[in-house]
């Protein structure tokens, strides 16, 4: 009994399958409206189904036996074969229901009623001009072949059917360099090209080296797949491989994928390419040390002259030892690590490096002069992974966080803030995992959350994003309000921001929470306030003369500039707009949060401002 009951409730019904249009189309069929006479049987078990490109000779005949159409060329056709896709292709109703009876190599007769052909009410297939739709007819049909095939493109365009699978699941794509034996034929079997002896053709993905059709099927390809191709006219751009385009309406490309080389454009913009010379070993990019890791590699970097002078050798310079550094801490140029952080053990690749990601922002060696391009030949001999946390006591994984919250303050010292940042968010990530067991390692847990917080708001700070640098203070606010030393950096953050009023009130709370800060919080208040003046100065020197007129006569007010000439009406507006532009380069922050910090403090100043600026036509102005 309890069997039944568990089996009632872990049946589920099934969602129905919503009806395709070939479904609804099936349905208008009606006894006696399709007849099939078997002609030539057959080989094989199987049918054709959905998905199956099928591929076939059709002669229609009115029913005392004249021909109507063929695609035979004894019957007047081109000789090519016609070929659909089951359940994708547009296809008369009664071939749609008549072909998946058929076995490869079977000649049949189907005799249609007008509705089972082009008489058909919306048929999706046009009639050929002067065809007898409204006449039944006789559709003598040769399967010649059925076969899986991939849809390349979804019109059909380009097909694929593939002869042998190939190795791994990586396929090629821009820029890659391939290496292929191809061979064409058009669609009646007429060989036009074969490079199948020799040196496989090579060309470089992406460039309009081959056939459009052709190279988009060979994207679908992994190592060593043979496959055919199909692709119609629309796709038959002229190439290299291919510079004379028929009137072919079809082309079949028997395709040998021998080796495809990875290039990599690491910038989107072609200046720092990685190319792989010799692959590595496992599957990329799983086995790719994509995680901070502490790596080895051999590399030798040359400058890009016609020399491809060598200023240093791993395997000369370096006693024939490898370069051992971490990643994600600024110990090789950014362009290495990029480029390394996408190889396989074992690999060996080419880097082709711009001088702002090689050694204009890096220790540069003594024989590269400033602003040269480079190249690096890098093998990755192995890496080791950082240690999982998973099955680590409380105390082992605050270690493992202070090792990695050190490494953020020396990067942080060498003003590598985003690197220092992506250390301390890498900790604040692993301690979601976290859960302390006991109220001392619960105070632990929280103060080092907390430093760790307010450290990506320094470095928020000091790349000029204060919005972010705010969010990361109220992290910490929302779980210890009282904490001093958040307040003091929020401050900071709405001081660089401008609103004056907020960062005023952060200072004076420090003051009230905590009185061992006022030193602190006193320097910040004279800071703000001399801020706050240089400010005001500024403003009334661009306005002079501007805030003693009423509000009726601001339209006449003229203002000198600098230069003492005098400036009305619309540069008024732009003169206006460019004083919230005015900042010192080191406390600007980038706000794109749509105006969160508008221009309260400025109206706080001078309570006028508001008309002011409404008369101006410019009392939406926020600071950029």
């Amino acid at each position: 009994m309890a069997s039944e009951e568990d089996a009632e409730q872990s049946y589920v019904p099934q969602k129905k399958k919503s009806e395709s249009e070939d479904d609804k189309r099936r349905k208008k069929i009606v006894p006696g409206s399709l007849m099939k006479a078997l002609m030539r049987p057959g080989g094989g078990e199987s049918n054709p189904s959905d998905g199956d490109q099928i591929i076939y000779h059709c002669t229609v005949r009115t029913l005392d036996g004249v021909v109507v159409e063929s695609t035979r060329s004894e019957h007047g056709g081109k000789g090519i074969p016609i070929r659909n896709v089951l359940g994708k292709s547009k296809m008369i109703l009664g071939l749609l229901e008549g072909i998946p009876t058929m076995l490869k190599g079977e000649v049949a007769m189907f005799k249609m009623m007008p509705q089972m052909h082009y008489g058909e009410e919306d048929c999706p297939v046009p009639a050929p001009s002067s065809f007898p739709k409204e006449y039944d007819l006789h559709f003598e049909i040769e399967l010649i072949d059925f076969s899986k095939a991939k849809v390349v493109s979804d019109d059909l365009g380009v097909l694929k059917k593939v002869i042998d699978e190939g190795q791994g699941w990586e396929s090629p794509r821009e820029p890659y360099e391939v290496k292929a034996w191809i061979s064409a034929k058009t669609g009646d079997g007429k060989v036009i090209m074969s490079h199948t002896e020799g040196e496989p053709y090579f060309f470089t993905f992406g460039k309009c080296e081959v056939p459009k059709g052709l190279e988009m099927g060979i994207g679908t390809m992994t190592r060593k797949e043979k496959a055919v191709v199909y692709v119609t006219n629309q796709y038959l751009t002229p190439s290299p491989l291919l510079p004379m385009i028929e009137d072919y309406e079809e082309v079949h490309f028997e395709v040998e994928l021998v080796h495809f080389i990875q290039v990599r454009d690491m910038l989107g913009d072609g200046r720092l390419i990685k190319r792989r010379l010799h692959d590595g070993k496992g599957d990329f990019p799983m086995d790719c040390p994509l995680h901070d890791s502490l790596l080895q590699v051999h590399y030798k970097g040359m400058l890009l002259n016609e020399e491809k002078t060598v200023f240093y050798d791993t395997r000369v310079d370096n006693q024939g030892e490898p370069l051992e550094f971490s990643s994600g801490e600024g110990m090789v140029p950014e362009g290495f690590e990029m480029c390394v952080r996408l190889m396989l053990p074992g690999e060996i690749a080419l880097v082709t490096c711009p001088p702002d990601y090689a050694y204009d922002k890096f220790s540069r060696p003594p024989s590269v002069p400033e602003g040269a391009h480079v190249q690096w030949e890098i093998e990755l001999l192995g890496f080791e992974m950082p240690k999982d946390w998973t099955g680590l006591n409380f105390q082992e994984i605050m270690d493992e966080a202070e090792k990695i919250r050190v490494t953020g303050n020396r990067l942080f010292k060498e003003g590598k803030f985003e690197l220092a940042k992506a250390k301390y968010e890498k900790v604040l990530r692993e301690f979601n995992h976290v859960n302390p067991q006991t109220d001392e390692e619960g105070k632990v847990f929280l103060d080092t959350r907390n430093s760790l917080h307010l450290n990506v708001a320094a470095c928020f700070l000091k790349m000029g994003e204060c919005r972010k640098s705010i969010d990361a203070c109220n992290k910490v606010l929302d779980a210890t309000p009282v904490h001093a030393k958040a307040l003091y950096r929020r401050g900071m953050a709405y001081m660089a921001a401008g609103d004056f009023e907020e960062a005023r009130f952060d200072f004076q709370m420090m003051i009230k929470v905590d009185k061992s800060s006022e030193p602190d919080a006193t320097a910040a208040l004279a800071k703000l306030k001399k801020q706050e003046q240089e400010v005001e100065r500024k403003a009334r020197k661009q306005f002079k003369g501007l805030f003693d007129k009423k509000p009726g006569e601001i339209a006449e007010v003229q203002v000198e500039d600098r230069a003492g000439g005098e400036i009305t009406g619309e540069n008024q507006k732009n003169d206006l707009s460019a004083l919230f532009l005015e900042r010192d380069d080191s406390q600007h922050c980038n706000e794109a949060d749509g105006g969160q910090y508008g221009m309260g403090w400025f109206y706080s100043l001078w309570p006028s401002g508001r008309r002011i600026f409404s008369a101006l036509g410019i009392d939406k102005c926020t600071i950029l």
